[in-house]
């Protein structure tokens, strides 16, 4: 059951992607939407049970900090894909296993193995295939790209916090439920503040918002589930591959283009996560 459950997180992170690319590309409003996920993610985790031994004070103050970098870049990947295409997107997002790797090394004591540096050698193949060439390098057009690698530095940061936290007694499902009233408060603020909007009313983005809610609800659910059912190093390397998904749904609905260097891009990205996640385990 491990792998079926690891294969929907897959799923629905992968149709999810999608939805925000779709998002992006229809509606200017950010914060509506992630405040919309919040709101649905709530509710349906709020009534997951707390460990008996964890610690409330770490939970909460993992939950803030992994909730702060989740929020922040959800928010930067809507950006990047209004800018670029949802393929690559995903792909640069996902492959933010090379910056859990290396922040693990540098600052949680954790060691680095010869399959791990080839895994993140994979990863740099991939982005360098993504990286804007000529003179697009520091261009206005390039700006989708460094928006994605910059999402994913910071999606890092709420993994290793994830790590950090539940290592010092943080409660994985208090932590859940904290990171969704970030999306929920934190999109209020974000609308309020910088977007200075705040309505709902279009039935589309509303349907938007739950449909996604609903979404990243299931991949926490199942990441979890894959989790507490098999190995970590046979449902990571599952779950994370999502991008392949969004890749291939990307070019079937919404058209976007195929290439080689991007085929390459995506099957290196491929490979560095499964030899990541396998020696991460």
């Amino acid at each position: 059951m491990a792998v079926v459950y690891a294969l929907f997180c897959l799923l629905f992170a992968a149709v999810n992607d999608l939805v925000f690319k779709k998002y992006a590309d229809r509606f200017g409003a950010r914060g509506a939407f992630v405040s919309l996920i919040g709101l649905v993610w709530f509710v349906l985790m709020v009534w997951l049970p707390w460990g008996v031994d964890s610690d409330v004070g770490a939970t909460v103050l993992w939950g803030a900090i992994s909730g702060a970098f989740s929020l922040s870049a959800n928010l930067l990947l809507m950006e990047a894909m209004k800018r670029e295409s949802a393929g690559m997107c995903s792909t640069l997002y996902r492959l933010n296993l090379i910056f859990v790797v290396a922040g693990a090394f540098l600052w949680l004591g954790e060691s680095v193995s010869a399959m791990q540096i080839v895994g993140i050698l994979l990863a740099l193949l991939a982005i360098l295939a993504f990286f804007p060439a000529g003179s697009h390098l520091f261009s206005v057009r390039s700006a989708g790209f460094y928006l994605a690698l910059l999402a994913a530095i910071l999606r890092a940061g709420m993994g290793l916090s994830y790590k950090y936290g539940f290592t010092h007694g943080a409660d994985a499902n208090g932590v859940v439920v904290i990171n969704s009233l970030f999306w929920l408060f934190g999109g209020m603020a974000y609308a309020l503040v910088l977007e200075r909007r705040a309505s709902i009313r279009d039935r589309s983005l509303l349907s938007y918002g739950v449909f996604s809610g609903l979404l990243v609800s299931g991949i926490v659910f199942f990441m979890a589930a894959s989790l507490r059912h098999g190995a970590a190093s046979v449902v990571l390397p599952i779950a994370q591959m999502s991008f392949i998904g969004t890749f291939i749904l990307s070019i079937v609905f919404l058209g976007e283009g195929f290439s080689l260097r991007k085929l390459s891009a995506v099957l290196s990205g491929a490979a560095a996560v499964i030899l990541l996640s396998i020696s991460a385990a």
